[in-house]
C-alpha cells in the first residue's frame, strides 16, 4: 500500500507574492468600481455629481470665504461670492454663552468642565472611585451647577433672562436628559404593576404628554401654569421649561423602558422569583440590566430628540443657540447671512449628536455578551 507523506515546507519552497494584478489601487478601483458597465457608469456619475457640488462648495465656504470683518462690512462679504465666517467669527460669544455678563463667563465654562470631566471619568475603565464620581453628579453637582450660573453669595446673581446662546440649549438638554431616564423607569414599572391605582395614574402621566406636541407642553408650563399659582408667586420661566421638558421626556422614556421589559423572557422574571429576591432587588439585579442593553438604541435616540427639541422654546421666549443666531442675522450689518448662521448651527448639533450615537454603539458593543 502506498504511503503519502505530509507535505512539509522547505527552503526551496519560499512564499511568492500574489500577482501584480491582484493587489492595489488599479486591483481594487477595477474591483469596487468598474467591476461592470453599469458600474462603470455609476462610478463615472458619481464622479461627476461630486463635482459639480463640492467644487461649487469648497469655493463658497473656503476658497472666497471671509473669515475677519468689522460689523459694517456685510457687503464686502457678500461682493466676494463666498462665505461671510465674520459673522460667526463676531458674534461667536454671543452664540456661546447668550447674554450672559462677560467677566462671569468663567463660571459657565468652569460648571461645565467639571460634568465633562466627572462624565469622561465614568466611562473610563481605569478610573478609581467611580461609585463616588456617580454619587457626586447625582447629588452634589446639582448644586454646584446651582451656584454656578445663577450666583449669590460671594458670586453675583445673573437672572435667567440674559441666559442664551448654546449655554442654554446644553442646560435645556442635560437636565430633562438626566430626569427623564429614572422617572421614565419608575412610571414604566409603574404601568406594568398589578396594582389598578398605581397603574392607572401611570398610565394617565404617560399617555397625557404623548398625546401633545412639545411646544404645547411647553406653552402651558410657561403661561398657563402660573394661574393656577398663587397670586405674587414667581416661578422661573427657565425653571418651569425645565419641568415641562422632563415630564414630557420621562413620558416617552416610559414607553421605551416598557418595551425593552416585554423583550425579557418570563423565565428570568420566574427564575429571579425562585431564588427568593423581592420584587426590586428582582428588577434592579436580573432584569433592568438586560432590558437596558436591549433599550441603548431607544434611549439614545430619544435623547438625541430631546436634544434638537430645545429649540422650540423660542415659543416662550428663550433664546436657544439656534434662534439666538436667527435673531442676529435681523441686525441690519448682517443682513444675508443666514446660510452661514444656520450652517454653524447644523455643525454644532450633528458633534453632540453623533458623539451621541458613537457612544451608543460603544456601549452596545461593550455589554454585547450573546444570547
Amino acid at each position: 500500500m502506498a504511503r503519502f507523506e505530509p507535505f512539509v515546507r522547505t527552503e526551496h519552497c519560499p512564499d511568492m507574492p500574489p500577482p501584480r494584478g491582484e493587489t492595489g489601487v488599479i486591483h481594487w478601483m477595477r474591483v469596487n468600481l468598474f467591476s461592470s458597465p453599469f458600474n462603470a457608469v455609476l462610478t463615472i456619475l458619481s464622479l461627476y455629481l461630486i463635482y459639480v457640488v463640492v467644487v461649487p462648495l469648497f469655493s463658497w465656504a473656503i476658497w472666497n470665504a471671509n473669515w475677519s470683518a468689522p460689523n459694517n462690512l456685510d457687503r464686502v462679504c457678500q461682493a466676494e461670492g463666498g462665505a461671510c465666517w465674520s459673522f460667526i467669527v463676531i458674534r461667536f460669544n454671543q452664540f456661546m454663552y447668550g447674554f450672559y455678563p462677560h467677566e462671569s463667563r468663567w463660571r459657565v465654562d468652569l460648571g461645565f468642565a467639571i460634568i465633562v470631566v466627572s462624565i469622561a471619568a465614568l466611562m473610563i475603565e481605569r478610573v478609581p472611585y467611580k461609585k463616588y464620581i456617580g454619587l457626586f453628579l447625582i447629588f452634589g453637582y446639582p448644586f454646584v451647577a446651582y451656584f454656578l450660573f445663577f450666583g449669590g453669595g460671594v458670586l453675583e446673581e445673573v437672572e435667567t433672562e440674559q441666559w442664551g446662546g448654546l449655554f442654554l440649549t446644553l442646560v435645556l438638554a442635560v437636565v430633562p436628559i438626566a430626569v427623564s431616564l429614572p422617572f421614565g423607569i419608575l412610571l414604566a414599572l409603574g404601568r406594568r404593576s398589578e396594582m389598578p391605582i398605581i397603574r392607572t395614574v401611570c398610565i394617565c402621566l404617560i399617555e397625557l404628554p404623548r398625546g401633545v406636541p412639545l411646544i404645547t407642553v411647553l406653552f402651558m408650563s410657561s403661561v398657563v401654569l402660573p394661574l393656577f399659582l398663587p397670586p405674587g408667586t414667581y416661578f422661573d420661566k427657565v425653571l418651569r421649561v425645565l419641568v415641562g421638558m422632563s415630564f414630557f421626556a420621562a413620558a416617552y422614556m416610559a414607553e421605551t423602558v416598557r418595551g425593552g421589559l416585554q423583550a425579557i423572557p418570563r423565565g428570568q422574571f420566574e427564575a429571579a422569583q425562585a431564588m427568593g429576591l423581592s420584587y426590586w432587588k428582582m428588577m434592579a439585579f436580573v432584569i433592568l440590566p438586560q432590558a437596558l442593553k436591549i433599550m441603548i438604541p431607544g434611549i439614545v435616540s430619544s435623547f438625541i430628540g430631546l436634544f434638537k427639541d430645545t429649540t422650540l422654546v423660542v415659543v416662550v421666549g428663550l433664546l436657544d443657540m439656534l434662534n439666538m443666531i436667527t435673531a442676529s442675522t435681523a441686525h441690519a450689518n448682517w443682513l444675508g447671512t443666514n446660510i452661514e448662521g444656520y450652517v454653524f448651527a447644523a455643525l454644532i448639533y450633528w458633534i453632540f449628536c453623533f458623539s451621541m450615537s458613537r457612544y451608543s454603539i460603544y456601549l452596545e458593543h461593550k455589554l454585547h455578551t450573546g444570547h
